[in-house]
């Protein structure tokens, strides 16, 4: 059996460690705070579909009682990634694999792509080059989140819907290391693909993102008013067709057209998007890979984006005068 831990164990990355120790799958989990000592006390408690389910991961707050692991998933926001180096350094070895479970553009996005493209660094998330020299993209694999889940209280995850991880290897091949997770994924009863091109999906998931989330941080707006609202939709709709416009210059294929995409959105419904649950809180905004990135990219293809950079530079104020 592989060796696992989860970097970050907090509603998503509770919700996946769980799911794997009550399949079977021993589990590491680095935590903090109340949570972690609530995990240590009681277990890691998880509230889904109407079961409880209570599983005993092994929870710690210093990796180096772990020490190098076979996987690694990082569900982290993707502006901690850096801040948590040192902490990492002790959880990989040259074997590892890191499964980046982020959001947005991640600090690999680059390897394996053609030239021009393939190696540059993408200096929106990763400014230092401090993420692509400490976990290196030959030794990631891909991974697209989709369950929604939150911590209700100290060691307790509440998980509202989704049950897919979608893998892939930055080069697209298919690896032992991803048909070896996917199937430990897989038994924990997830829904874990193993995807030739991982980057299409990323950017069906980013193509809302970039647009509803920095919108609602500006509006408060929940998504069934965003959608709902003509004006509001129509900003939306004008972001992400210049996002489209910008990943099918480096290649990427849309399996959908923007309005099915936004229409997803709408069939959420009363939801708040992770950046104004964040504003909210008084925590930092995922503005640079969620949007900050794509605005980068759309400068190495030339493709214009003058409702995007408006709408980043407003957002990255309204994030300031937060604090």
């Amino acid at each position: 059996m592989p060796s696992l831990c989860v970097f970050g164990a907090g509603a998503i990355g509770g919700f996946l460690a769980a799911r794997l120790e009550a399949a079977g799958t021993p589990v590491s989990v680095v935590a903090r705070g109340p949570h972690l000592a609530a995990m240590q006390a009681d277990g890691l408690i998880l509230d889904s579909g109407g079961e409880r389910i209570v599983t005993h991961p092994r929870a710690v707050s210093d990796p180096t009682a772990i020490g190098p692991q076979d996987y690694v998933f990082l569900t982290l926001k993707a502006h901690s990634l850096e801040p948590a180096l040192p902490q990492l350094r002790p959880l990989i070895g040259p074997d590892t694999t890191i499964v980046a479970a982020v959001n947005g553009i991640p600090w690999w996005y680059c390897l394996g792509l053609p030239e021009p493209f393939g190696g540059r660094r993408v200096r929106s998330v990763d400014p230092n080059g401090a993420l692509w020299d400490a976990l290196p993209p030959s030794q990631t694999l891909g991974c697209i989140i989709y369950p929604a889940a939150e911590i209700a209280a100290p060691g307790v995850i509440s998980h509202t819907y989704g049950d897919r991880f979608s893998l892939g290897e930055p080069d697209g091949s298919r690896s032992s290391r991803a048909e070896t997770l996917s199937r430990l994924l897989i038994s924990a009863g997830l829904k874990a693909p193993v995807r030739p091109r991982l980057r299409d999906e990323l950017w069906v998931k980013l193509w809302g993102n970039m647009a509803f989330n920095p919108v609602s941080a500006l509006t408060t707006a929940t998504l069934d008013v965003i959608t709902g609202e003509p004006g509001l939709c129509a900003v939306v709709r004008a972001m992400m067709l210049e996002g489209q416009a910008v990943g099918e210059a480096l290649g990427v294929r849309f399996a959908i057209d923007v309005d099915k995409r936004i229409q997803g959105a709408a069939e959420v419904g009363r939801h708040k998007t992770s950046m104004l649950q964040d504003l909210e809180l008084g925590r930092p905004l995922e503005i640079e890979a969620i949007l900050g990135a794509v605005v980068e990219l759309a400068g190495w293809v030339d493709v214009p984006m003058p409702i995007c950079t408006a709408v980043l530079e407003l957002t990255r104020t309204r994030a300031a005068m937060r604090g």
